[in-house]
């Protein structure tokens, strides 16, 4: 029997589905090694940090995200990635921040990603920030008036910052989440690496844009390209051409800056 006849059946099509998840399968497991050479086991770095990695190594692992259209946002809430979860030993709080188990994974961001002397007690979760003490922004904001960048904002109080999704949920959902189990959804929405606190006014300018149309203009720009990728490939996520192209310009940029090491 001929293939095109065996390939239009139900047993060929069964096949096909099988070779494709296969492959997919190949894809990811090479991706995730690279991504284990890359990514330290230390702590995600903060928003002021800059990229970790090097210039070879961020270039493979764009070249290993897998292309592919966007899919729909039917069926879409942000309730579908439950949030905010405690910080179990699975999204990436390790070392000092492994005591704070028992709050969230946002209340231990915020310990993270803080300037200055703040506290968490870990068994109220409650944050004390001592004057000097804050949240210092550096994704940067572009007045719209002016289209120049904006003072990157110091921000003291806790709940005028807004816990940033790098790969943002809806664009997680477009990339493949949609068809995730919801505990693969709840790890992506609490992932340190998926995790840095931001500007609510930078936060609300990207919304759920990918980085074919949103980039961050100010001085996490790399370090965001690098948790961008990282997320993409440790969740499987795909990138659509024109994102993988954004991705393959913007490293090249950072490359030209001497961002990556």
């Amino acid at each position: 029997m001929k293939w095109s006849s065996i390939s239009g059946s139900p047993l060929g099509r069964a096949l096909l589905a099988l070779a494709a998840a296969i492959c997919l399968g190949v894809v990811v497991t090479v991706a995730n090694s690279l991504l284990d050479k890359a990514t330290p086991t230390a702590p995600g770095p903060g928003p002021a940090n800059a990229a970790t990695v090097s210039g070879k190594e961020i270039g493979d692992l764009v070249g290993t995200l897998v292309v592919a259209k966007e899919g729909p946002m039917t069926g879409y809430t942000r309730e579908k990635f439950p949030h905010w979860d405690t910080s179990k030993p699975e999204h990436g709080f390790g070392g000092d921040l492994a005591q704070y188990a028992k709050c969230s994974t946002r209340e231990v961001m915020m310990l993270r990603d803080a300037t200055g002397k703040v506290t968490l007690d870990p068994k109220t979760c409650e944050l004390k920030i001592p004057a000097g003490a804050g949240w210092q922004d550096s994704y940067g904001f572009v007045d719209k008036k002016t289209g120049q960048l904006g003072p990157y904002k110091f921000i003291t109080d806790p709940a005028k910052v807004d816990a940033e999704h790098i790969v943002a949920l809806a664009e997680a959902w477009r990339s493949g989440a949609a068809d995730r189990d919801e505990d693969t959804r709840r790890r992506i929405a609490n992932d340190s690496l998926n995790l840095v606190a931001a500007d609510p006014s930078a936060n609300r300018s990207k919304g759920d844009q990918d980085p074919a149309n949103y980039l961050p203009p100010g001085n996490f720009r790399c370090a965001y390209v690098e948790h961008y990728v990282k997320v993409k490939i440790k969740y499987a996520l795909t990138v659509d051409t024109a994102e993988h192209t954004a991705l393959r310009t913007a490293v090249d940029d950072c490359l030209r800056r001497g961002e990556f090491k």
